[in-house]
């Protein structure tokens, strides 16, 4: 099979994972309060959620002049730690892509949309993983159609 069917359910599974997870990271941190700003969800996606989950923390970097969007930089990647792609696969698999899902989802639950995609993944020849991700909009609460 190509690598762009063998990614295609990474990012929704991260996606479902990140749904759950989110209910987890907040019956574990009692103490979180709501973030007011997206520089404090890029700290607690961090400082808590990675290395929680992953055991690792990684760097927060490249912040865009509106502070909307940053970089976040895995010096390791436990996802990746034991897996090398086939050749014909390094080009076109993002195999840690279940993180951007991950995130999406969990930041989805607490009413925050964000895009989030790989910049660099040490599986494709680069030194470290980098992750992009940029707030887009904070989501309303809506209730199901015919329920007031």
């Amino acid at each position: 099979s190509s690598g762009i069917n063998a990614e295609w359910p990474l990012r929704p599974g991260g996606y479902n994972i990140g749904v759950r997870m989110i209910e987890d990271f907040l019956a574990h941190t009692p103490g979180t309060k709501r973030c007011t700003q997206f520089e404090e969800v890029a700290d607690v996606i961090c400082k808590q959620g990675f290395r929680m989950f992953l055991g690792i923390v990684p760097e927060v970097r490249n912040w865009n002049a509106a502070k909307d969007e940053f970089t976040l930089l895995l010096t390791e990647n436990p996802l990746a730690e034991f897996v090398e792609l086939p050749p014909h696969c390094t080009d076109s698999l993002w195999y840690s892509n279940i993180i951007c899902g991950v995130i999406r989802g969990a930041l989805e639950m607490i009413q925050m949309e964000v895009k989030c995609w790989f910049i660099g993944d040490t599986l494709r020849g680069t030194e470290s993983t980098e992750i992009r991700v940029k707030f887009v909009k904070i989501l309303e609460d809506s209730l199901p159609a015919g329920e007031d």
